[in-house]
């Protein structure tokens, strides 16, 4: 029987039978999908200075992240790296807005980024914004006291691992 799922990291919705292995939208692991009914969701968080600095930091890494993959994936010239990069590219747009709603922003910020023609040097760029996520995010995790908070960031360094994966398998 079909079923209402929801990621408790970006809040969206997904229809299916089962969950899917990761959120179609921000790509949390399936152990944060959960029916829609028992999801426990919320983007309401009193943030201490530092987290606020962390959040702001974080929806500045995800817009910059978003713009360089629609970027490259419109000037790339690699054709599944397109389709990569533009898989990418909604994803890291779906954790700015995880950002948003806990900044209580009106709107996501616009990034300005460039990219190349090169596939290769596109993945390695990649590979360097992944790495680069990654560490503020278990430092941020470390440094926060919210438990919604950590369990935000730990699952964005989940995540930002699956992306490292790809452009280090395409690399080879």
């Amino acid at each position: 029987m079909v079923k209402l799922w929801r990621c408790v990291i970006c809040g969206d919705c997904y229809v299916g039978t089962n969950p899917p292995t990761n959120c179609p939208f921000c790509g949390a692991h399936q152990e944060f999908i959960q029916e829609a009914k028992e999801a426990v969701v919320t983007f309401d968080i009193s943030l201490t200075e530092k987290d606020r600095a962390n959040a702001e930091h974080a929806i500045q890494v995800e817009v910059s992240n978003s713009t360089f993959y629609f970027c490259a994936a419109g000037k790339t010239d690699n054709a599944e790296s397109s389709l990569l990069f533009k898989a990418l590219g909604k994803i890291e747009a779906e954790h700015a807005a995880i950002w948003r709603k806990i900044l209580r922003l009106p709107k996501t910020p616009e990034g300005k980024e460039m990219c190349y023609i090169e596939n290769v040097k596109n993945l390695n760029e990649s590979h360097e914004r992944e790495t680069r996520a990654i560490d503020f995010y278990k430092q941020a995790a470390e440094e926060s006291d919210h438990e919604r908070l950590k369990q935000i960031f730990k699952a964005l360094v989940e995540i930002e691992t699956d992306h490292l994966h790809l452009s280090e398998v395409r690399m080879k």
